[in-house]
């Protein structure tokens, strides 16, 4: 599953403070009370199995119209250890009907969180029984409907499911819990003229005597646990493909059928690609994939059948700035991850999620070359070591909750480390390793030692202290480097110290730190093992090297001080062997301000060979921040590769000047590509002028792919926070509802809500977003809610509290809490913020405008008196 780094989504109340901070667009952060430590359940293991299941079988009947399904749920099971007196089987809010087994039933009882069934006698070890479960059920997890009446388009009613973690027992009965696994197989029965797609290979297709309801099974033939059950029914088209004897295709709403071949293009490359490198060849029956409506995450893994979210799609105008590739190979490295061998509990979810994130990262490096490899490892690693505080492992028990491990640990750092134990091995051993880990326990469940003991019994070395280190403790190496070279006795000194803080969670790190020197005497590159808290290297070089870099293959995870002098960093950016050399002289050049790092800068920015560099230069110029800074900006607008043209508008954008306003009225004449006409209309955002307010005006009105400049202008009006917005945001809000993405729409509510919080008259925008509180969109719902507190109305309250009897962990209770809280804490600002920024711009030209009549009076002065240059004291 995938909240991705490049994102993910889980609830639209966390979708609407994102917005509000302007953070990532997918990404996602849990926060969850921890328990106490005198609890039982304070460390998380997994369950006990009291059975062997061995298949489950679903039939199911969904209701699209009022969201409901009915069903049974067969589960064929043995007793191990000892004879079974009762079953337990997860079942949250499930309306139970009746329950058979093939052994006599006493009695069954259904309690807050199972399905308890009592047999009149205990079932003898090793025999094979079987229990039918019937029942109903309104799903608020687990299976979402997305239906014409809640809003969506007409033609595109469908329904899909989304078990992991573990919300499948939200719609059928089970064991949810990813140490069991089992085969399986669904039969769902739908009007005809739908689309029913599952696990696994598709067994029959029948319509019934009356031609109004189709009804078809899938069955799932090797094993996979619970999770990765998967239903998805509903009017789809799709395009269709081979690899090898595996059946492919692409699925999504038929309205987006035009974009299908861009996101779906490269599935049958990334295939082969994983293959090879994995060593294990594709182990299910077919792959599909399936795009739906605002999916609960970027996408899920299940079993042969993943489903993506709408997202993701786009068209070829957008460049490379919007591409699939990334979401599809990690969902695709997953059948292997997490499918084929899957974490044994969820403190271990790092060998599904990081293993997929790294083998995305190997397919881009695969197809795009080692530079960007290596540059999207390093924009990781600086993601990570930004994190100062963090007490957690990747390896954690005390979690709350089972989603709390889905984060950057599990992902990034995960990827990290298979990326230095690829470093350190070398490529071929490390493949070797992985086949073999693979291989070694496919269809099975494991833990972090089965690969730790894979990798020393292929290597013959410990990696006891490295996963000690690196994951059973928390943090990273923050390291403080100098360097030194003796002409006398030709030696290069490199000291390093480990400056984090040492506890019981955080070690002290051994590792290996390559060091490059380059020099007349060309390239010397040396791997020292750091170990201690501070120690001196040498080494012998025939004369004073240019540049001096460390970790200049990007193999080590590590917060890094080295600081150069500026003569060695211009040096470093000429590396064109090592992208890490170059990317790491940027990053440190960020931090100057004189006129020839500008120049430098400048010249990387329109003659670096690589994208990511160019960005990077982008990104430290508007750091620099200088007169200088924004006129290098401004001269390297003309950027053939669409990533490295965003971002310097958005550097641009970053300055506060005329010039800034300028460029971004300016790229809005003559730019094609809708994500950089949004970053024009975002950059507006700052500039309160006449101009500027007719702009966002007619954008808010624009016609785009997902409506992306429309949501700028909308995010552009909450940056202005000026009131003469709210109209013209409202009337959009209810003409051009079914314009925006359920995202977008979102995003909208909470800038209007935003532009009237200080508004004497609140009534028109409250009772509007009132209205939505029960809009048959959840998203759209919570959205809602959690605008009204952003509109700090005191008479919203009421309406908030009406939700106070809904369950303690529902969203829209969690919604409505926090909304209430806002509105009793809110405090009026003393100043107007768009009026702030219009003098700050006034101000700033007036300034502008008597520098230059003073250097005219100079100039003037000097001409008529040329010794008038130098000033005097007076005696």
């Amino acid at each position: 599953m995938i909240k991705h780094w490049l994102s993910l989504v889980l609830a639209f109340s966390v979708v609407v403070s994102a917005v509000a901070a302007d953070s990532e667009s997918l990404c996602r952060h849990n926060h969850f009370a921890q328990p106490a430590a005198d609890r039982s359940d304070y460390r998380k293991y997994a369950p006990s199995r009291e059975v062997d299941i061995l298949h489950l079988a679903l039939n199911v009947q969904p209701n699209f119209t009022n969201r409901t399904v009915a069903g049974t749920s067969k589960l064929l099971f043995k007793p191990l250890g000892k004879a079974l007196h009762e079953l337990k089987l997860d079942a949250i809010d499930l309306t139970i009907i009746d329950v058979k087994g093939s052994e006599a039933i006493e009695s069954y009882q259904v309690a807050k969180e199972q399905i308890i069934i009592t047999f009149a006698k205990p079932i003898p070890v090793g025999k094979e029984a079987s229990v039918e479960v019937s029942y109903q059920a309104e799903p608020a997890r687990g299976l979402f409907f997305r239906t014409t009446e809640m809003g969506y388009k007409d033609g595109e009613t469908h329904l899909w499911t989304q078990g992991e973690a573990m919300d499948h027992r939200h719609w059928y009965p089970g064991y949810d819990f990813p140490n069991e696994k089992f085969t399986s197989e669904v039969t769902c029965t739908v009007p005809v003229g739908m689309t029913v797609l599952s696990n696994g290979k598709l067994i029959s297709q029948n319509t019934n005597s009356a031609k109004d309801s189709l009804t078809v099974t899938w069955k799932q033939e090797k094993p996979h646990v619970n999770y990765l059950v998967a239903l998805v029914a509903g009017y789809f088209d799709k395009i269709e493909d081979q690899y090898k004897d595996i059946p492919m295709a692409f699925y999504v709403p038929p309205s987006d059928i035009k974009e299908a071949a861009n996101s779906y293009g490269n599935t049958k490359d990334m295939m082969a690609f994983f293959e090879k490198e994995i060593g294990v060849p594709y182990p299910w029956e077919k792959y599909y994939q399936v795009v739906v409506r605002d999916f609960t995450f970027g996408g899920m893994e299940n079993t042969s059948l993943t489903i993506l979210t709408d997202r993701t799609l786009f068209t070829k105008e957008f460049e490379a700035l919007r591409r699939s590739d990334g979401l599809v190979a990690h969902e695709l490295a997953h059948q292997w991850f997490g499918n084929l061998v899957t974490c044994k509990d969820w403190s271990h979810l790092w060998l599904n999620e990081g293993f997929a994130t790294y083998y995305d990262v190997l397919y881009d490096g695969h197809k795009n070359g080692r530079d960007t490899l290596l540059y999207r490892m390093w924009q990781t690693a600086n993601s990570i070591t930004a994190v100062t505080n963090e007490p957690k492992s990747i390896v954690y028990r005390t979690y709350d909750k089972p989603m709390e491990q889905f984060s950057y640990l599990a992902y990034r750092k995960g990827s990290w480390i298979l990326h230095m134990l690829r470093s350190q091995l070398g490529e071929s051993l490390y493949r070797r390793c992985i086949q073999t880990y693979v291989e070694r326990n496919q269809f099975d469940t494991v833990v972090t030692q089965d690969l730790n003991a894979v990798i020393e019994e292929l290597s013959g070395r410990s990696y006891d202290r490295f996963f000690d280190q690196w994951v059973y403790h928390a943090h990273h190496p923050e390291l403080e480097a100098e360097y030194s070279y003796d002409a006398t006795t030709r030696l290069a000194k490199v000291s390093v110290k480990q400056t984090q803080k040492i506890s019981d969670k955080v070690l002290l790190f051994e590792f290996p730190l390559e060091v490059q020197f380059t020099g007349k005497f060309g390239a010397t590159n040396v791997q020292f093992t750091v170990k201690e808290k501070g120690e001196d290297f040498y080494v012998s070089l025939p004369s004073a090297p240019e540049s001096v870099v460390l970790d200049p293959k990007v193999a080590l995870l590590a917060r890094t001080k080295f600081k150069l002098p500026n003569q060695m960093l211009y040096a470093q950016l000429n590396d064109k062997k090592q992208v890490g050399a170059r990317l790491n002289a940027v990053e440190q050049l960020a931090t100057k301000k004189d006129q020839q790092t500008v120049a430098k800068l400048k010249e990387v920015l329109n003659k670096d060979a690589f994208w990511g560099v160019r960005v990077e230069a982008a990104k430290a110029l508007q750091s620099i921040h200088t007169d200088e800074a924004l006129a290098a900006l401004i001269d390297s607008q003309t950027q053939k590769d669409a990533r490295a043209r965003k971002q310097v508008l958005e550097s641009i954008g970053g300055f506060f000047s005329d010039s800034t306003l300028r460029t971004a009225t300016a790229a809005l004449g003559g730019e094609k590509n809708p994500d950089i006409i949004a970053q024009a209309v975002r950059n507006l955002g700052a500039y309160s002028t006449g101009e500027v307010e007719e702009i966002l005006k007619q954008q808010l009105k624009s016609e785009s792919y997902m409506n992306v400049t429309a949501d700028a202008a909308v995010a552009a009006m909450r940056t202005q926070d000026n009131p003469i917005y709210i109209a013209p945001l409202l009337a959009v809000l209810k003409e051009r509802e079914n314009k925006f993405t359920t995202r977008g729409f979102v995003a909208g509510l909470d800038a209007l809500a935003y532009l009237s919080r200080n508004e004497t008259e609140k009534a028109v925008v409250r009772e509007f977003l009132v209205g939505l509180v029960k809009h048959p969109k959840e998203g759209v719902k919570l959205g809602a809610i959690s605008s009204l507190g952003t509109l700090e109305d005191t008479q919203a309250v009421a309406v908030l509290e009406t939700f106070a009897t809904a369950a303690r962990e529902s969203p829209e209770r969690t919604a409505a809490d926090k909304a209430i809280a806002q509105i009793r804490s809110a405090k009026r600002p003393s100043d107007n913020l768009a009026t702030l920024r219009s003098t700050l711009l006034e101000l700033k030209k007036e300034s502008s405008e008597t520098r230059k009549e003073l250097d005219t009076l100079k100039k003037q002065l000097q001409a008529t008196d040329p010794k008038s240059g130098a000033v005097k004291k007076k005696k």
